[in-house]
């Protein structure tokens, strides 16, 4: 019989054609289940269904069956539409398979999900490419150990302009630390992402960062090496001054191959969060650095965190008597003026001290300023609130502790020498008035 009458497969023609052998007798009833991988028993069972229904016996009985587990092609279009809508149309196959659990209520597993689109020719937006060859970097055995830090411009929101995501990223498990997005890089958004840090996790041990200058100075690379022994230092950034002051080391970033971690965050989140902010219906930098500490980072984590090599964390708690938003802001060295004010950006402030100890003329102080604190000033470990003022307070009423009371001199008493002259003067005074009165009174009476 030909094999096109009962449709078979090359694979089903060659076991029918060993069969018929074991059945003429060419070959016995073990080497032709050897030949096929099947045991003694199952051969003969394949004999006998030959020989009583003929070679479609062995054609599969679910040939052009559909399975009970197969999807209707109702459920594969309602698939398929929905990745045609945005905001689903940018979300790659993996993402777009989370997605619809999510929103969509549709579970369905992402292999599935791969088939029905490619199906229909629908390709993933999130193509792998060929990868370069590079020796990757060991991950740190701790967590805490080496945080890496970074800001990526992208068109994040639906409007289509550059916004700037800034987040670290723990080396050692890919746990996102803390995430906040801004207009531009800036070094109000790294300090946004440090206090999530710090708050949540603790302090670092070290952080990673590229050359940017918010993080180091341009001339760190330009000191000799004879100015480097004779103790000349580059100024430190607004950044590296707070870092010091947490005992958190810098280190810069040579290569982008470097800093891996952090750029493989960029990578996924260009590829997702783009998509759940549509979805979300966000347009606003508040609304979305809220759905970031909320929803995504917390979903970020769970999918991607590994277990670090070592159970112990590098993470140091932060001294409950620090206030950490008056350590990650920007400071500034002023001078208290004679009249207790000082100039700041082109305008007057004065202390506000509410029982706190006065700062004297010409007394140095630093001024903080942050998003979150505004405008403050310390002296000594002394953080004091200030007020902003048109003019200079009238020196004469400002009080400060190098000012003291005059001392008031004792008054004479009745038998002091002072005293007694200034008696007979007054005694002087009233005798030559009443001679005066009295000779005007006699010159009228003669008129």
């Amino acid at each position: 019989m030909r094999k096109e009458e009962y449709h078979m497969t090359k694979e089903e023609v060659l076991k029918l054609r060993v069969i018929n052998q074991a059945i003429d007798g060419v070959l016995t009833n073990k080497e032709a289940a050897q030949a096929l991988n099947l045991s003694t028993r199952q051969l003969i069972r394949l004999k006998k269904g030959v020989k009583e229904q003929g070679p479609q016996f062995v054609i599969h009985k679910n040939r052009g069956q559909l399975p009970v587990h197969a999807f209707s092609e109702q459920f594969k279009k309602k698939v398929v539409e929905l990745k045609e809508q945005s905001p689903y149309q940018g979300a790659n196959f993996t993402h777009f398979t989370e997605l619809l659990e999510e929103y969509e209520n549709i579970q369905v597993s992402r292999p599935s999900v791969h088939r029905i689109l490619k199906e229909q020719g629908i390709q993933s937006p999130k193509k792998h490419g060929k990868k370069k060859s590079h020796q990757r970097r060991k991950r740190k055995k701790n967590m805490g150990a080496l945080v890496q830090i970074d800001a990526s411009p992208f068109a994040w929101l639906i409007d289509g302009n550059l916004y700037s995501l800034h987040a670290a990223v723990d080396d050692a498990t890919g746990t996102l630390l803390g995430i906040t997005m801004a207009s531009t890089e800036c070094l109000e958004g790294y300090f946004e992402v440090m206090h999530q840090l710090i708050t949540g996790f603790g302090i670092p041990a070290q952080i990673y960062a590229d050359r940017h200058t918010i993080f180091f100075s341009p001339n760190s690379d330009k000191l000799s090496k004879e100015e480097q022994l004779q103790g000349k230092q580059v100024k430190h950034t607004q950044f590296s001054k707070a870092m010091e002051e947490l005992g958190v080391a810098m280190i810069p970033a040579r290569t982008p191959q470097g800093k891996g971690r952090i750029e493989r965050v960029w990578k996924t989140s260009q590829s997702r969060l783009p998509v759940e902010i549509a979805l979300n219906r966000l347009q606003m930098i508040e609304e979305v650095n809220g759905f970031l500490i909320k929803e995504y980072m917390p979903h970020f984590n769970e999918k991607f965190t590994v277990e670090p090599e070592s159970s112990q964390s590098a993470f140091t708690p932060l001294d409950k008597n620090i206030n950490l938003d008056h350590v990650l802001c920007s400071k500034e060295e002023r001078k208290i003026d004679q009249a207790g004010a000082f100039s700041f950006n082109n305008q007057l402030y004065q202390l506000e001290y509410q029982g706190k100890p006065q700062v004297p003329p010409r007394g140095k102080i630093t001024v903080l300023t942050s998003a979150k604190i505004g405008i403050m000033a310390s002296y000594q470990g002394t953080v004091y609130s200030v007020s902003k003022i048109e003019k200079r307070p009238d020196k004469e009423k400002v009080k400060t502790l190098s000012s003291k009371k005059k001392s008031t001199p004792p008054k004479p008493g009745a038998e002091h020498p002072w005293k007694k002259a200034q008696s007979m003067s007054l005694l002087y005074d009233i005798s030559d008035r009443e001679l005066l009165e009295a000779l005007f009174s006699s010159q009228r009476a003669l008129r």
